[in-house]
């Protein structure tokens, strides 16, 4: 590959960690813990999407490890990994794509899947924009769990900004697949209420996914609302359920009680 196709890593070393020794070391930790927390519940084989958050490892790590540790109980049939997360630092009107052969992370590089970006390509809402992707960290904070969890496989990126329900739904439906693909879903919950508020919110934005009902979400529910939106149109068209399987706050994981970051892991089978 050529090496101005690659999409580098922007928040190695900030996220999570740059070395690869210790990124493989702090994955496997985070996957490790969430082993032991689900011991005694059988895998899901019928997985076909996750929401998990997109904060810094030490945050967020272990909220989004207990996604990631269903997604290993299914990788030997994913192939391809369509990912959505919101645009932070770039405005996006629509869905914006990548021009890279490859995103890489201290892990390696995972390979896009050019056919499928062409082909979301044609829909009016996606549009080609490498900028909207150079220093988003809500997908690449994805990445490193995905290489350890699945190994091979093509990923389909995009960083969404002002887009609605509808046209995320219509990208879903595009790209929705079979069994070898998965759809993974980044975004983090309420931002800088202090605790007890923090839970109040992220419980009624935990019982509107459960319900899967895109109505009861708003600006305040989740940085990444519109493409959790799309999801839960998609999810209530296929008849999947989504079930509740982390809902903590920074102020759980690594920060204080006074402004924080809410986190939720949800599973779609």
């Amino acid at each position: 590959m050529d090496a101005d196709r690659i999409r580098p890593p922007a928040v190695a070393g900030r996220f999570y960690p740059g070395d690869p020794a210790e990124l493989d070391a702090s994955v496997r930790s985070h996957l490790a813990l969430a082993r032991s927390a689900a011991e005694d519940e059988p895998p899901d084989t019928h997985l076909k999407a996750v929401i998990v958050p997109h904060a810094g490892f030490v945050y967020s790590g272990s909220v989004a490890a207990s996604a990631y540790l269903r997604v290993a109980a299914v990788a030997s049939r994913v192939r391809r990994v369509v990912l959505l997360g919101p645009s932070h630092r770039v405005f996006v009107q629509g869905l914006a794509s990548s021009s890279a052969d490859a995103f890489a992370t201290p892990l390696g590089r995972v390979p896009l899947d050019r056919d499928a970006i062409a082909r979301a390509e044609t829909l009016p809402a996606v549009v080609a924009d490498d900028t909207a992707h150079a220093d988003e960290h809500s997908l690449e904070v994805q990445l490193p769990f995905l290489q350890s969890v699945l190994g091979d496989f093509l990923l389909v990126p995009f960083a969404v900004g002002e887009a609605s329900t509808e046209e995320v739904d219509e990208l879903l439906e595009l790209l929705w697949g079979g069994d070898e693909t998965l759809i993974v879903i980044s975004s983090d919950l309420s931002h800088y209420y202090e605790y007890d508020t923090a839970r109040r919110l992220d419980r009624a934005t935990m019982r509107a996914i459960e319900a899967l009902d895109p109505e009861d979400l708003d600006a305040e529910s989740a940085c990444g609302r519109i493409p959790v939106c799309g999801l839960l149109a998609a999810a209530r068209r296929y008849g999947l359920t989504a079930r509740t399987l982390d809902l903590r706050n920074s102020g759980d994981t690594a920060g204080s009680h006074d402004q924080v970051v809410g986190y939720g892991a949800w599973a779609f089978a």
